[in-house]
């Protein structure tokens, strides 16, 4: 479901505190399942989660880790279930990113497949063994801490430092998947994004249970594009208001901000809408902006001149991070 503004409040609001009792049932139900015994394949599984329905930097963190292990050596896959992709199925299918498009396979896989060999399957089993047999030694997978039935050998939970948990309630009462308390006995590390107080209150809490902190920033690679430029900005994200409020940080004047919700389609229509919006503002017409995730779902030459925002994720520190893969994984 889409984000309840509630969801980010300190206080839930009117309709998330009417939600809470379906929010507890949810959150009991998917606890449950997460304690449900699960398959392990032949090669080492790292899971890239969150606590919460909604974009937290997962993929950033799945890329930026599949570049630290390629660089050790080691011959990675990603593993993802397809989200909104026509041929996402229990059968695993590998991703070519020169082929397929966003609305076939989803837009985070594309994006992973850019890097490393890339499955798709709704049944995470299948598609690690698949990964497996094509000669991966280890299988990212992008999203999945509430599955089960993949045994992970090492999980981390990704947050937004300024988002946190929200409202602390369950969905559709607030953004987390399960209660967080049920959560914390299956995460080894917490990645936390960005500044805030909320991300630096979980921080303690995972460092009191024992858990690994790590930080990590948001690099990006194109920042002059935007600089000093009126921007017209648009994105079909989790929480598209933080991408417009970078634009900002890096120095972009925003005029236009168009919210999208998370894998938007975009039609033919809604991009020439927005062409000709941005064209309309004289002397100074506006340069438009949107995300990596975003430009997948654009055919390519719909929108001449858009700037296409690339940034990166980078640890604090990453030898932390490599030392507690290392002592996670078993080859036994």
């Amino acid at each position: 479901m889409r984000a309840l503004f509630g969801w980010w409040l300190d206080d839930a609001d009117m309709l998330c505190r009417a939600l809470k009792p379906i929010g507890r049932l949810y959150g009991a139900i998917t606890a449950a399942r997460m304690k449900r015994k699960g398959t392990r394949v032949d090669i080492p599984v790292i899971c890239i989660g969150n606590f919460v329905a909604g974009g937290a930097g997962k993929t950033p963190t799945a890329l930026a880790i599949g570049k630290m292990l390629q660089a050790q050596g080691e011959h990675i896959a990603f593993l993802s279930r397809g989200y909104g992709g026509a041929l996402a199925s229990t059968t695993p299918l590998q991703v070519d990113p020169a082929r397929h498009l966003a609305a076939e396979v989803g837009d985070e896989p594309i994006l992973l497949a850019r890097l490393a060999p890339t499955f798709i399957c709704t049944d995470r089993v299948a598609g690690a063994r698949a990964a497996a047999q094509k000669g991966a030694s280890i299988v990212i997978l992008d999203d999945g801490l509430q599955n089960p039935y993949l045994t992970k050998d090492v999980s981390l939970a990704v947050v937004d430092g300024e988002a946190g948990i929200g409202n602390g309630m369950c969905v559709p009462a607030g953004p987390l998947r399960a209660p967080l308390d049920a959560q914390w006995p299956f995460v080894d590390g917490l990645v936390i994004i960005g500044e805030g107080k909320r991300g630096d209150a979980l921080a303690e809490q995972a460092r009191a249970l024992g858990k690994l902190v790590l930080r990590g920033t948001l690099v990006p690679d194109n920042a002059h594009e935007i600089k000093d430029k009126r921007l017209y900005a648009f994105a079909g994200i989790g929480r598209p208001e933080k991408f417009f409020r970078y634009l900002r940080d890096l120095g972009g004047r925003v005029s236009v901000m168009h919210a999208f919700a998370d894998h938007h389609p975009y039609t033919v229509e809604e991009l020439e809408k927005i062409r000709l919006l941005s064209c309309g503002n004289t002397p100074e017409p506006e340069t438009i902006v949107t995300t990596e995730k975003d430009a997948i779902r654009i055919p390519e030459g719909a929108l001449p001149g858009l700037v296409v925002l690339r940034v990166a994720l980078t640890f604090d520190e990453p030898q932390k991070l490599a030392e507690l893969i290392a002592r996670k994984i078993s080859r036994g």
